[in-house]
């Protein structure tokens, strides 16, 4: 089945009458209905901020209407922008998961195909790999909490007796069967969106790697092959992959600064993301043990509890979300939307102050295939593959990466994708929206997609580029982009100082 089509599946089953048990009485534990969820998106999404106006009457009885008009919209116009500002707007629960959302078309505001009297001349897509089981140290975690909740639980809350029976089955690393088919889709849209380039070239395809990410790669071939009713099998061997070995230089893997990896900046988001799970968890753990007397769950154990809601599900073959979701409302799985948006912005991202420069030596990388030059770097290119045409080809029109969510938030941080976002407050949550387009969810969920473009237009003497995250045309603030968010190709790479330059690379030494 189609990922759109499973995505749709999931969508539905949160409000859909399929949950066995009963449902959690208190209001705050509460998933909205799928009436009321649709409601409220079309509300906010019609919504033009309500702003209103000061009307002068002379009438008394006409400047009362007036100002109780006012009041109104005023009062709507509060309900429009505090939905936007804590960013529970959305009516899909799979939307605000993380980086454990599938990948969705995400919200923009520039028409994303090709404007008219252009022709793409060069596309580089960047992919995180498909949903997966969760890693081994955390599925240890969850199987231990789960068998311990069922040792411990004797009497479980309205809505949770479904934990009794469950049996904890998800494994550890690999990529879902639902995970292959996002890659296998992936790879059937770059087709279908750069026809013109495919018919003339194939993809020059890399992956990091670790096996789910190899896999990824594999499948997204097999999806960009079927679309052209051609054989694959060829094409999947020739898959470059560059392994994650201590000491191998790999730009689609950190691992290569040690300060990063074990120095203060790799102690930043525990810390704070620790301030934020004190101002919501707290209540979510209190009703949690209330439901489930004698489990003692902690914060942290929350977090495990709600983690459990997108794994299950992108797991489930019956396409219906897991039982685990029922247990949060909306705005709580919102808060736990922010939560990990700290994570991926302050553990890898701008917030960190070595974040960046992990993503620098993949940026030289797009600079030397943008330009036809080689590569420029002393961080964590590999020199050896990167000066051979075999295994960095200049000459391609078509490149497909594969990497992890934690490596391209560091690339989106040097590239300056989310230059205009402010830093991530600890004490209130801001939608991605208010972020400037950033959040786990929008940024890096299960089957990411970065699309890098170069294109040539009628009424540009210049290429000009565009970047386009999860269908969301990334305006180019830091190059001066036009209307339709790109920027030329020179005024491009001249923005890039900080990718040019090795970030803050000589920083990376660190004894401890």
């Amino acid at each position: 089945m189609p990922a759109p089509r499973i995505i749709a599946a999931i969508r539905g089953a949160v409000s859909r009458d399929t949950y066995k048990y009963s449902a959690i009485p208190e209001p705050e534990a509460e998933v909205p209905s799928r009436q009321t969820l649709t409601r409220r998106a079309s509300v906010y999404e019609s919504s033009s901020q309500g702003q209103t106006r000061l009307i002068k009457m002379s009438l008394g009885g006409m400047a009362l209407f007036a100002i109780l008009l006012t009041m109104v919209s005023l009062g709507r116009a509060k309900s429009y922008s505090a939905c936007e500002a804590v960013g529970n707007c959305t009516a899909d629960v799979s939307h605000i998961w993380g980086q454990y959302s599938p990948v969705f078309s995400v919200p923009s505001t520039i028409d994303a195909s090709t404007p008219s009297g252009c022709n793409v001349t060069f596309a580089q897509i960047l992919s995180r790999h498909g949903a997966r089981a969760p890693t081994q140290k955390k599925s240890d975690f969850y199987r231990d909490m789960i068998l311990r909740i069922q040792s411990n639980v004797k009497d479980y809350g309205k809505g949770f007796e479904f934990l009794k029976d469950y049996d904890y089955h998800l494994g550890a690393d690999d990529l879902t069967l639902f995970g292959e088919q996002q890659m296998v889709d992936s790879g059937i849209a770059f087709f279908q969106r750069y026809q013109d380039l495919a018919s003339k070239f194939d993809p020059f395809v890399r992956a990091s790697g670790q096996d789910r990410v190899v896999l990824s790669a594999q499948r997204f071939v097999e999806g960009y092959y079927e679309a052209q009713d051609r054989n694959a099998s060829s094409p999947v061997k020739s898959i470059l992959v560059l392994p994650e070995e201590d000491g191998f230089n790999n730009t689609l893997n950190h691992g290569s600064c040690s300060a990063f990896e074990e120095g203060p900046a790799s102690e930043l988001v525990a810390t704070y993301q620790k301030v934020w799970l004190g101002v919501f968890g707290p209540a979510i753990t209190k009703r949690l043990n209330s439901k489930l007397p004698g489990a003692n769950l902690t914060l942290t154990e929350t977090i495990f509890m709600m983690d459990l809601c997108p794994f299950n599900t992108v797991a489930n073959t019956s396409l219906v979300a897991s039982d685990f979701c029922r247990l949060f409302s909306m705005d709580e799985w919102a808060s736990y939307d922010y939560f990990q948006a700290l994570d991926k912005w302050y553990g890898y991202g701008k917030g960190n102050p070595l974040g960046p420069s992990q993503g620098v030596g993949y940026g030289n990388e797009l600079i030397a295939r943008l330009t036809g030059a080689a590569v420029v770097d002393d961080t964590t290119t590999n020199s050896t593959l990167d000066s051979s045409p075999e295994t960095f080809p200049l000459n391609s029109k078509l490149y497909a990466d594969f990497s992890h969510d934690n490596t391209m938030s560091s690339i989106f941080a040097a590239l300056g994708l989310f230059n205009s976002t402010m830093e991530l407050p600890l004490k209130y949550k801001l939608s991605p929206r208010r972020l400037h387009g950033f959040s786990a969810s929008w940024a890096v969920p299960f089957g990411a997609r970065m699309y890098l473009e170069k294109m040539q237009c009628s009424d540009a003497r210049e290429e000009l580029v565009r970047i386009i995250l999860n269908d969301r045309v990334v305006p180019l603030r830091t190059c001066n982009s036009d209307r339709l968010g790109r920027c030329k190709l020179s005024g491009f790479i001249d923005s890039l100082k900080f990718v040019r330059s090795g970030g803050l690379w000589n920083e990376c030494p660190y004894d401890g």
